[in-house]
């Protein structure tokens, strides 16, 4: 497969042009032919003329690119290594939703022909791919696993936002279902990863590894937000307290905050949910993810109190929220939990108003009713950052006095000032 493909005798189809999929199938077209499928025709559309549907990339990544983008499901068959790099969120209930996952499985398995590879990028949990998509492909391809088509699993690990750690400086998990498979996928991904291959013992092996590296960094942002909730009590100030524990040299500098987007607040419920199925209830991995999703009502509550203690009514009050994406830089509002945050200061009657200079007006009010304003106003009775745009690291105490009356409030969500020395202002950060 490897010696086809790099000959471009044969060809890759990236299923699924997003966030992930979208860099890989592009990073693979320095070196081989390739096909990239999205079943949205105005997204596909929008590649062909050289622009990131996700404002990630500039029109210059396309560019002397061995690359067509199709929504028709006819194209792919001319592939022979598909790459499957579809969403796996959860639904309202937190259970994995692995509709996207398993209708991409079907698409391979109408297109799929003997001799093929078949390589899952998305995070699922451990027995996802052999357990729930190869049946599917088998059942409409008519081939079976290992003996007609090869199958891996090469966890994604990019990071929206993140201009140095870019996909061909992340080392690169990879697996497959037999020997054979795991070598030629190594060469494959050995031509576009230059930070390295690492090779799972298998499949089950990468998935659980993805999964539980998000899970970890879950625990630790949990652990440290009940520290701050205990510290805030104590009249402590946490990020003093983490930077007097960082002098040790082995402590894990942590820092609190809300935990969002489509990894880190999603993926230890994928791992819950196997759990469970296998007759074990996670204590640890649901008491951490109780208390990050637990975060949003517990700084609004903060904050309506802030405001009571200055004699004001939270009804006839205005607060400003800065930035709602679910992290620093990007335009990436999937997940974000500083909307949790909106609409528990709304269900105190707060009026609020929401800014933010990355996130799309349009995309914002369709996935959760919000209306973003073009620029702040003034009069506000407090103002509240909830992410760490750098455009704002910039920002000083006047420019947010500028903006509120009488007894200015700053909540300031990521910790990126400082308390003022003069006191003119009412700073709290977790």
């Amino acid at each position: 497969m490897y010696d086809n493909l790099k000959n471009k005798e044969k060809k890759i189809a990236v299923i699924g042009l997003g966030y992930v999929g979208l860099p890989l199938a592009l990073e693979f077209a320095k070196v081989f032919s390739v096909i990239g499928f999205d079943i949205s025709e105005p997204r596909v559309e929008m590649m062909k003329n050289g622009i990131d549907p996700s404002e990630e990339l500039e029109s210059s990544a396309f560019e002397n690119k061995d690359i067509v983008f199709t929504a028709d499901i006819e194209d792919i068959k001319e592939a022979s290594f598909y790459v499957v790099a579809v969403p796996t969120p959860v639904d309202e209930h937190a259970v994995p939703n692995l509709k996207p996952l398993l209708g991409a499985s079907e698409t391979v398995g109408k297109v799929i022909s003997k001799g093929d590879y078949v390589v899952f990028e998305s995070t699922v949990y451990p027995g996802a791919t052999e357990e729930d998509c190869v049946p599917i492909i088998e059942e409409l391809s008519g081939l079976k696993f290992c003996e007609d088509f090869k199958v891996g699993y090469s966890p994604e690990r990019i990071n929206p936002g993140d201009k140095l750690r870019t996909i061909d400086k992340i080392l690169k998990i990879v697996s497959g279902c037999d020997e054979e498979s795991l070598k030629e996928i190594s060469k494959i991904y050995g031509e576009i990863i230059t930070a390295g291959i690492y090779e799972a013992a298998s499949i089950k092996v990468a998935e659980a590894a993805k999964i539980i590296e998000n899970t970890q960094r879950d625990l630790n942002i949990s652990l440290m937000n009940e520290l701050s909730i205990i510290f805030d009590r104590m009249g402590i100030d946490t990020s003093e307290v983490i930077e007097a524990a960082g002098t040790k040299w082995n402590f894990i500098k942590f820092t609190p905050g809300l935990v969002g987007g489509h990894c880190i607040g999603v993926d230890p419920y994928y791992l819950v949910y196997k759990a469970k199925q296998l007759g074990y209830d996670p204590q640890v991995i649901l008491s951490g993810r109780r208390i990050n999703d637990g975060m949003p009502a517990y700084v609004a509550k903060k904050l309506v109190q802030s405001l009571i203690q200055k004699g004001k009514n939270p009804q006839e009050t205005k607060v400003l929220v800065m930035g709602v994406t679910f992290k620093e830089d990007v335009a990436d509002i999937r997940n974000t939990k500083v909307t949790d945050l909106i609409k528990e200061l709304m269900d105190y009657s707060v009026e609020v108003d929401i800014v933010d200079p990355f996130a799309s007006a349009k995309d914002f009010k369709k996935e959760y009713g919000l209306d973003l304003k073009d620029k702040a106003g003034d009069n506000y009775d407090a103002v509240l950052v909830g992410v760490g745009h750098q455009d704002y690291k910039n920002l000083d105490f006047d420019y947010f006095k500028s903006l509120m009356n009488g007894s200015p409030v700053l909540f300031d969500i990521k910790g990126i000032y400082d308390y003022p020395k003069d006191g003119s202002i009412d700073y709290w950060r977790l």
